[in-house]
């Protein structure tokens, strides 16, 4: 086999964070490279040296042989490297064809040649196993599709290596099953492919090398058949890491409760006469495949959408028309599906969000004025107690990692102690040590009583937390089950609306 790609010695430091620590490896053609660390290893610095957005303090990078220059994008795309971002770059309102095209075609060219951009856009497709719709707009494809035309923006300028960071982070366990069995089906045509991923199944399952980092230092190499989840995960933190279980103890009364309420946005039903109870001290798990209600579910528990019909309510209190203040009066808080876009604000810093929902309690405001002192104490706490890395109470929110991210925003959930919390996919992109501490961190508000409605498409987290569970499709709600009766064949079965009526919520 051939060395495509070789990464000699990088060091990037941020001031006096020190990402990436004379960092060696490299990837072989037809190989799967799985790259694994904890949020904030390093691992997206790293892929970003190599794609040439940050040029590296120090060391080398050799494309098929030759350097490639430091910090130039089209270096890189020129010498055959792809990326695909966790974070989609595509436009909603062009379609597929204008995506994958945009950037290349020369602007001194008078005309457009869609034509045959478009036959060697479904030849690429076609050949890779990709089938994808040229004249679909962005904006209507599922998370899945847009996936797929982020690989083919990559292949269509000729990738021979392609980056992937996160690839299934907002992928539903088949639609990511469908990519990885694919890319392995691209690999045997030659492709080389690194992949960043927090999920040790998706690695066993996918990769043929595993390099795992840690505090930005590589700390192991192995041969993905010589090793094992539990092996990975320990190399990742540097101790064993055990997921807590949930305890039984007793439920209280109901708290939350949802009686035949319907959200309708932009004119079509997204939740449809659903019904569910959160009781003081549960958690009630809401799986499905994405796409399904789980934004409307999510938008209604949070304020941000009245329902259509229906009554929901809290302690008795009816918060339908609250809104998102109403609801944290009430004692409500959240973890929302998107942190970046709903759960916190780029470019303030820590101690500003960690204040964002409280901002106008005594607590951290007094005559209209912001209590700074005490917002800066009360977000060092909370990046010491959730160990959000990284950061400072100074720190702007969006240099931190995706994980640590999320991290800041739990522990700005749980400083209330809320009555009811909102848990909206609250480990996507969680590296193994940080899940099994929101997990903690959940049973822990279980425990003091909290009511706790779950969303998430991971079925061992629903499984693992929940109490009881009920299946969305197509914006209705199956009968909730005991944890103890469920399963992830019958969970799976009950996400394709395997239920009869009399199941129906």
């Amino acid at each position: 086999m051939t060395r495509v790609l070789e990464l000699d010695g990088i060091t990037k430091r941020f001031g006096r964070l020190t990402a990436n620590d004379g960092v060696s490896l490299h990837l072989m053609q037809g190989e799967i490279l799985a790259l694994l660390g904890e949020n904030g290893a390093g691992k997206t610095t790293l892929m970003n040296i190599l794609f040439g957005h940050y040029a590296a303090d120090a060391g080398t990078v050799r494309v098929f042989g030759q350097p490639l220059p430091p910090a130039r994008p089209r270096a890189a795309i020129a010498a055959g490297v792809g990326m695909v971002h966790q974070h989609f770059t595509l436009a909603g309102n062009l379609s597929v064809l204008d995506n994958v095209m945009l950037g290349t075609e020369p602007l001194t060219r008078l005309a457009s040649r869609r034509a045959s951009a478009r036959a060697r856009l479904l030849d690429i497709a076609n050949r890779f196993g990709l089938p994808v719709d040229p004249e679909a707009r962005v904006a209507t494809l599922s998370v899945g599709e847009r996936q797929r035309v982020e690989i083919l923006k990559a292949l269509y300028r000729d990738a021979r290596i392609l980056i992937l960071d996160e690839p299934t982070a907002v992928l539903a366990r088949p639609e990511a099953d469908r990519l990885f069995a694919t890319l392995r089906g691209m690999t045997a045509g030659g492709l080389s492919i690194i992949f960043i991923s927090h999920k040790l199944h998706e690695v066993m399952a996918a990769s043929d090398r595993v390099v795992v980092l840690r505090g930005g230092r590589m700390v192991a190499e192995r041969a993905t058949s010589a090793t094992s989840p539990a092996e990975l995960a320990e190399l990742m933190v540097g101790r064993r890491v055990d997921r807590p279980l949930r305890a039984d103890h007793r439920i209280g009364a109901p708290l939350l409760v949802a009686d035949a309420v319907s959200v309708t946005q932009g004119g079509t039903t997204r939740l449809d006469a659903a019904s569910f109870t959160v009781h003081a001290g549960e958690i009630l798990g809401i799986v499905g495949v994405s796409g399904n209600g789980q934004g409307a579910l999510g938008a209604l528990l949070s304020g941000l959408t009245p329902p259509s019909a229906g009554r929901l309510t809290l302690d008795g209190q009816d918060i339908g028309q609250a809104g998102p203040r109403g609801l944290i009066r009430a004692g409500a808080a959240r973890v929302p599906e998107d942190r970046h876009a709903e759960g916190a604000v780029g470019d303030m810093a820590v101690w500003e969000n960690a204040v964002l929902e409280r901002l106008r309690t005594p607590a951290f405001s007094s005559r209209g004025l912001v209590r700074r002192a005490a917002a800066r104490a009360h977000a060092a706490d909370l990046i010491a107690r959730f160990d959000v890395r990284g950061a400072t109470p100074d720190t702007r929110i969006r240099l931190l990692s995706g994980g640590n991210m999320q991290k800041l925003i739990l522990g700005r959930c749980l400083a209330t102690r809320p009555r009811f919390i909102l848990a909206n996919q609250p480990t996507r992109g969680l590296d193994e040590g940080a899940i099994a501490a929101v997990h903690a961190e959940l049973l822990a508000a279980r425990a003091e009583g909290a009511a706790i409605l779950l969303i998430s498409e991971e079925l061992e987290e629903a499984l693992a937390l929940s109490d009881r569970i009920q299946a969305i499709v197509r914006g209705r709600l199956s009968r909730a089950i005991p944890a103890a009766q469920a399963d992830a064949r019958r969970l799976g079965l009950m996400m394709a609306g395997a239920w009869g009526d009399a199941d129906a919520a």
